[in-house]
């Protein structure tokens, strides 16, 4: 489990372990990659603790690797957050997102490909930097960010936005009766996002779909502690947005509403 789930569950990350297979171990490149892993671990406060490393001539092509990995975490009993206490008034804080984070890659490379582009060129949305370098910003890690929520009181529930993207990962954490109503006026939608909507054609809802749209952690928030909470978020390095509330849901409703999309994305 990835470290952004376990803070979504209540939980404090623990430890970490990394599988790293290969066909012949290139000592430069591993050490970079958990170099790489090692920082994530400390920026979170979790300990990288071991892993495997797997030499598997002719099972990779030369350079090519396999990287996976997983993480435990701990919450006291009864502490777990599970959505339940969710209730109509309650309100939707997005946290920003640092980029494109880990899905909808399939959707990007076809339309890199369609636009005649190299991942070696000028980004078109970010001047300065390559296009590879831009759509493969990492993860943000909201770790430190949502264990000072919790720390502050009033947080209900956390929805990581991973694959899926906002129409479906927020439901998850919400109880039946109610839905999310998000203003898409009330955050930015980042340029690589616009740039991916124009160039691919897609859908303002596919996009809310597909991707994060620039919201990569989504928290519900008790009104009266909705202060407090992006205080503490903010002191801890999050860009932290209001960005809807919870209303009651009908029986064909769908369980995110995003409003004024007309106005603020490419549709």
């Amino acid at each position: 489990m990835c470290v952004n789930d376990l803070v979504v569950q209540g939980a404090e990350p623990l430890f970490f372990l990394d599988y790293f297979a290969t066909g012949k171990l290139d000592v430069a490149t591993a050490s970079r990659v958990i170099e790489g892993i090692a920082r994530a671990c400390r920026e979170v406060g979790c300990t990288l603790v071991g892993g495997e490393t797997a030499e598997m001539p002719g099972m990779y092509a030369t350079g090519d690797y396999d990287l996976a990995g997983f993480a435990v975490g701990a919450v006291e009993r009864g502490q777990a957050l599970d959505g339940t206490s969710v209730e109509i008034g309650d309100v939707v804080l997005g946290l920003a997102s640092s980029g494109i984070h880990s899905n909808g890659f399939s959707l990007v490379r076809r339309i890199v490909e369609a636009a005649g582009l190299a991942y070696d060129m000028p980004a078109p949305f970010a001047p300065g930097v390559s296009l590879g370098d831009a759509l493969l910003i990492p993860t943000r890690l909201y770790v430190r960010g949502c264990r000072a929520a919790l720390a502050a009181g009033g947080v209900k529930a956390f929805a990581h936005i991973t694959g899926g993207g906002l129409l479906e990962n927020i439901p998850r954490v919400l109880p039946d009766g109610v839905a999310a109503e998000l203003d898409a006026r009330r955050w930015p939608l980042p340029a690589v996002f616009r740039w991916l909507a124009e160039s691919g054609g897609i859908a303002a809802l596919e996009m809310a779909r597909t991707f994060n749209c620039g919201i990569g952690m989504v928290a519900v928030v008790a009104p009266q502690s909705v202060e407090s909470v992006t205080a503490a978020m903010t002191a801890a390095g999050e860009q932290v947005h209001r960005i809807g509330h919870i209303v009651p849901r009908g029986a064909d409703a769908p369980g995110v509403a995003l409003l004024h999309l007309e106005s603020q994305w490419p549709v």
